[in-house]
């Protein structure tokens, strides 16, 4: 198990760069004053780790809250993602540099394939790794990739994905992607980590009880306790607080291996295997 004890620790990833274990996602958020205010809360709050991505439509607005915080760029790790019409190796090259330009920003922490698009995710790949080997990224990565896609990446790739972000949460654990992606040194992120608040489960509510916490905060811990990467959203300052709570306390490994065992299998998303977007 991991022991993560403040907002500020981060994991290595495979190339030695540093990334928060606790990061604020923006997936859904509109782009004008809602995503400034929520990124702004986020950054005030102590984040230091903002996950966009072209799709989203929001990289402007990320990047204007940057700008406003005053936090200086160094202590910042922002990701965006290419969408999947853009997917290709000239076309991720000049989505790269749109991304780059709405959030003023030179270079990107991590830039991510949003999702493996058939027949083009490869090209994708070169493209991004001429961009890390050019400096304007710091790390490179992939999104909702499973293992067979991840395989076929490395058959003939220079770099290794340094983080394959998915969806994850305890109806969707996902062990033998995260094994998998151990092995290899990929560190595994968390997206729709609170289950997009779709469910009620019973587990969740005796767990906050014993441990005076919400079931959200329950869900986070359980996610940094093994290894992962989380990245909650929120649009509400309060929630947005509430989500970077979850330092000051451990789940038992029994009420561990207990929320492990809410795993069906289920998605709130698209099936990397099958979607058509």
């Amino acid at each position: 198990m991991t022991n993560i004890q403040h907002i500020t620790d981060t994991t290595k990833l495979n190339n030695g760069v540093q990334m928060p274990w606790l990061g604020f996602g923006v997936f859904q958020t509109k782009e004008g004053d809602e995503v400034i205010n929520a990124v702004r809360d986020a950054l005030e709050t102590g984040y230091r780790s903002i996950d966009t991505a072209a799709a989203y439509g929001n990289e402007t607005g990320v990047g204007t809250a940057i700008k406003q915080s005053g936090v200086s760029r160094d202590e910042l790790f922002v990701t965006t993602k290419v969408w999947n019409s853009n997917q290709g190796y000239d076309t991720t090259l000049r989505a790269f540099d749109e991304s780059r330009k709405k959030l003023g920003l030179d270079v990107i922490d991590l830039y991510l394939i949003h999702w493996p698009v058939k027949g083009k995710y490869k090209d994708t790949w070169k493209a991004m790794e001429k961009l890390y080997r050019d400096g304007h990224v710091r790390a490179i990565g992939v999104s909702n990739f499973h293992v067979h896609h991840l395989n076929d990446l490395l058959e003939n790739s220079e770099v290794v994905p340094a983080v394959n972000q998915i969806e994850l949460h305890p109806l969707l654990s996902q062990v033998e992607l995260r094994n998998f992606c151990q092995q290899k040194g990929i560190q595994v992120e968390a997206w729709s980590p609170l289950i997009a608040g779709k469910h009620h489960l019973p587990l969740l509510d005796e767990l906050a009880s014993k441990y005076h916490k919400s079931p959200a905060q329950i869900i986070l811990r359980w996610d940094l306790q093994h290894g992962i990467v989380t990245i909650p959203k929120s649009i509400h300052t309060e929630r947005i607080r509430e989500n970077t709570n979850v330092f000051d306390f451990t789940l038992s490994d029994e009420d561990v291996q207990r929320l492990d065992g809410l795993n069906r299998n289920e998605r709130t998303g698209a099936d990397p295997d099958n979607f058509n977007f």
